[in-house]
């Protein structure tokens, strides 16, 4: 339920890119500009918000991969220079996605919905996003746009949680790693089969902010104090629910990097 006059959150989606590497599973990031209005200067997964008319999610999350880290997936054979011409016209806004790909048969079936993240109402900029998981297609190489994103990286989602505060991961990357961490050890094919059971219970996560002497704490909807003490908009879920399992609070240090920990029982 709401709890504020505020606008809704607008629509979103971003991409949990993953590939096969030479130690195992890795997912991709990208590093917002430190300009950037939202989560500066933090390693993300590629992502943004919807275009007007863009009604599938899933399209929202494709286009942005392409803009953002020059990954096309579609089911039509492409050259490499002709997507560097279209991925340059639509970051200048010289063209429109749908225009500029037509004739392309865009691969909405590879994308394999994860989760879905409001931002909590302690934020000024509030979206509704959904991740979905997509795995690299061959011949293709990515790369940060220069603009809105300026680095990128691979990482194994152990290393990302073990360089989570070098990476200035937000809480949704941030937790997505925790939840592909044990999978990871079963490959790609292991990660979308997590995805297709996590499809089968979907429950948005809107964390609630609570007050603190030590800082900013986001509680995540399963946790005991949820409901008592946080502030905001709320979306509570049962403790049993598939999804809320493990850390249910991010907790802001005095680095600048977010923790996940438990809460009390």
């Amino acid at each position: 339920m709401a709890d504020s006059q505020e606008e809704q959150p607008r629509s979103a989606a971003s991409v949990i890119l993953v590939r096969e590497g030479s130690e195992g599973v890795e997912v991709y990031l990208l590093r917002r500009h430190r300009r950037a209005s939202f989560m500066a200067s933090s390693y993300v997964f590629p992502g943004g918000i919807a275009d007007e008319g863009e009604e599938d999610a899933r399209v929202t999350a494709l286009r942005e991969l392409f803009e953002e880290g020059g990954v096309l997936l579609s089911q039509t054979e492409t050259e490499a220079e002709q997507r560097e011409a279209w991925r340059h016209a639509l970051n200048a806004e010289k063209a429109e996605f749908a225009t500029t790909l037509e004739g392309v048969h865009l691969d909405l079936d590879s994308m394999h919905y994860f989760a879905h993240w409001i931002t909590p109402s302690v934020e000024k900029r509030r979206y509704s996003a959904k991740f979905y998981i997509a795995v690299m297609p061959e011949g293709q190489s990515a790369s940060p746009d220069n603009s809105e994103t300026v680095d990128q990286c691979w990482v194994r989602p152990a290393d990302a949680l073990e360089r989570a505060v070098q990476l200035n991961l937000p809480p949704p990357q941030l937790r997505t790693f925790v939840e592909l961490l044990e999978v990871a050890g079963q490959g790609i094919a292991g990660i979308v089969a997590l995805a297709a059971e996590r499809a089968r219970h979907p429950h948005a996560f809107l964390p609630r902010a609570r007050p603190s002497d030590q800082g900013l704490t986001l509680l995540m909807p399963w946790d005991s104090e949820y409901e008592s003490q946080g502030q905001g908009d709320s979306l509570p879920m049962p403790a049993d629910h598939p999804l809320a399992w493990g850390p249910s609070r991010f907790v802001l240090g005095e680095d600048g990097g977010w923790q996940h920990i438990h809460g009390p029982s």
